[in-house]
């Protein structure tokens, strides 16, 4: 597989400058709502049903209600930001 001919449309942002800093605590914060879901996913995969019904839908449900719920939470248990303090002091080492 030959990837010589791809090219970027737009340059990617360094990281030091507004817009990558901007760019990589994004990236930092979806990778902590990942590992937030996985461990919600873990915790909570014996929960019983409340009302004792087996709708179709119910699992989908809470999947989506612990989706939603670490992507809120991202950003607010520090794996976030000890990746990107650990990612952007090595991103400046190697621009000097």
């Amino acid at each position: 597989m030959d990837i010589s001919g791809v090219h970027y449309q737009k340059a990617l942002p360094s990281i030091g400058s507004k817009e990558g800093n901007a760019a990589l605590r994004e990236k930092t914060d979806q990778f902590e709502a990942i590992i937030v879901k996985m461990m919600l996913d873990e915790a909570m995969k014996d929960e019983k049903n409340l009302f004792n019904t087996q709708d179709p839908g119910d699992k989908i449900f809470k999947s989506m209600y612990r989706e939603e719920l670490s992507n809120a939470s991202a950003g607010g248990f520090g794996f976030s930001q000890m990746l990107f303090d650990h990612l952007s002091q090595k991103g400046i080492k190697t621009q000097e």
